[in-house]
């Protein structure tokens, strides 16, 4: 049994890494949060210590490694902008790290984790779960058995209805989430160039608070990708049956089918990295080097072969 803490308890994604570390038989010992809206903590360890305070659980972590109660792995789901300082920390206490996507939010701070990385002899693990999905994972061999020369045409779309609260919060906040293609389509390009291969060039068409889209030649394939919060680009028949969220992936006009399949993909992700099989931070670097030229790029409007959900609205 490995001992966790966890940074980030009161966090949207935080119960499905209680729910993983709980499921994977190990033991969570102490667990921080600035808000105090952690009752969830119950369902799972209920006898884990819980801090508000980053230098009370600093000095807690610290005394129960004294005391012989080592933490083997730290697991972080803060805000995005935090993520590379409590990476750090979680290596400086000799622990392995489990951190939400994206790892963090710039390629140079990969770098930097890297050689904490060597100096500590500790692991650095992403929560990339779209390449464990089953359906990802038949489309990644179905590409690797086809002709190697063959030059795929996707459309992706990712709607995600977010309300008003989405823009107070620090995910509305640039610097803080990185933007929306960081925030809620960094695994997506993971995923495209896992199965794909590396992005060779990548165009923004439009980028605003609540949607983005742009075109991606990968080495296997041409991507036109659309991702938004706003409620109205999700289509009318996804509406009628009460749903406010809307996966496509159209691979030459057929539809790989993803939808589902989500709910114990992080469970999947720790059993991996407890096995040895986690995905560290040299994968990660790709996708963060997309999303990184992605914030940073002029968008040139609707020009060229751009996704057809950009001209609705």
């Amino acid at each position: 049994m490995k001992n966790f803490a966890l940074i980030g308890a009161a966090g949207f994604i935080a119960p499905r890494h209680l729910k993983a570390i709980k499921d994977t038989k190990n033991n969570l010992v102490a667990a921080l949060d600035k808000f105090d809206s952690v009752g969830i903590i119950d369902s799972y360890f209920p006898s884990a210590d819980f801090f508000t305070e980053f230098e009370r659980f600093d000095r807690h972590i610290d005394k129960l490694r004294r005391q012989g109660t080592k933490v083997d792995y730290v697991s972080v789901c803060t805000p995005n902008y935090l993520h590379d300082s409590h990476i750090r920390f979680g290596l400086r206490q000799h622990a392995d790290v489990i951190c939400e996507k994206p790892l963090v939010l710039n390629p140079w701070n990969v770098e930097a984790l890297a050689e904490i990385e060597k100096e500590t002899g500790n692991k650095v693990y992403n929560i990339f779960q779209l390449r464990l999905h089953p359906s990802i994972v038949a489309l990644k061999e179905r590409v690797q058995n086809g002709p190697k020369d063959k030059i795929y045409d996707i459309d992706l779309t990712y709607l995600t209805s977010r309300g008003h609260w989405y823009f107070i919060s620090w995910k509305g906040d640039e610097s803080k989430s990185g933007g929306i293609a960081t925030n809620i389509g960094v695994h997506f390009y993971d995923m495209l160039s896992w199965v794909f291969g590396p992005v060779k060039e990548n165009i923004v068409n439009v980028h605003e608070a609540d949607r983005a889209g742009g075109y991606l030649v990968l080495e296997q394939a041409r991507v036109r990708w659309f991702l938004s919060i706003n409620y109205d680009y999700i289509p009318k028949e996804v509406k009628s049956q009460g749903k406010r969220t809307y996966r496509s992936l159209l691979m030459n006009g057929e539809e790989i089918e993803f939808s589902d399949g989500f709910t114990e993909l992080h469970t999947h992700s720790y059993q991996e990295i407890l096995n040895g099989n986690g995905f560290g931070l040299l994968e990660a670097l790709p996708s963060i080097q997309t999303v990184h030229n992605i914030r940073n790029a002029k968008p040139i409007g609707l020009v060229g072969d751009y996704h057809p959900f950009l001209k609705t609205n």
